[in-house]
């Protein structure tokens, strides 16, 4: 059995969470609501504030939806009761972020600025402070959008191997390389 899809989900108070006969299960609490359809081979049992997600056989492809939807309900359960954040650091000479509304403007070094239009469900904060790394931190209830957003940034300038500049999250460890001067 899956040891990801048998693990119970445990739904904390202030969450509801409904299950509609086309396998629609909605997730609803304090930071708004969420959806996510599941394959009809899949069932979702909600029993005294707990969600068992449960499989018909121990075929592949379902033990591999088992864990799949057990990990999209958990995540929509904790989106919805906590919300997620995620912190990128802009390292790197003259590299700035300024953030109005949905709009994020970065220039990380190239002759042209990159304006990023994000949708309504992230909200974001650029902070630059004195003698530090611009942060932006991203804050949203869906982990997969904030994640590929977050991809995306990260996208426009990967972080090099040997000065590190570009855009990093927060606490990541960067493989550094010498430079050639260290390699006689």
């Amino acid at each position: 059995m899956s040891r990801v899809g048998k693990l119970p989900i445990s739904v904390p108070s202030g969450v509801t969470v409904k299950v509609d006969n086309d396998n629609l299960v909605e997730v609803g609490g304090p930071l708004g609501s969420l959806k996510q359809q599941i394959d009809p081979d899949i069932t979702v049992k909600i029993e005294d504030g707990v969600i068992n997600v449960l499989r018909p056989t121990e075929q592949k492809r379902h033990r591999a939806l088992h864990g799949l939807y057990r990990a999209l309900i958990q995540n929509m359960v904790t989106g919805v009761s906590k919300g997620y954040e995620i912190k990128q650091e802009l390292v790197g000479v003259g590299y700035k972020a300024t953030a109005e509304g949905q709009i994020l403007e970065l220039h990380l070094g190239f002759s042209h600025p990159f304006v990023i239009q994000l949708p309504p469900e992230v909200s974001v904060v650029a902070v630059t402070e004195r003698r530090s790394n611009p942060i932006i931190t991203l804050k949203s209830i869906d982990k997969q959008l904030i994640g590929q957003i977050a991809a995306k940034i990260r996208s426009l300038r990967p972080p090099e191997p040997y000065k590190g500049k570009g855009v990093k999250f927060v606490g990541e460890a960067l493989r550094r390389k010498s430079g050639k001067a260290a390699g006689s």
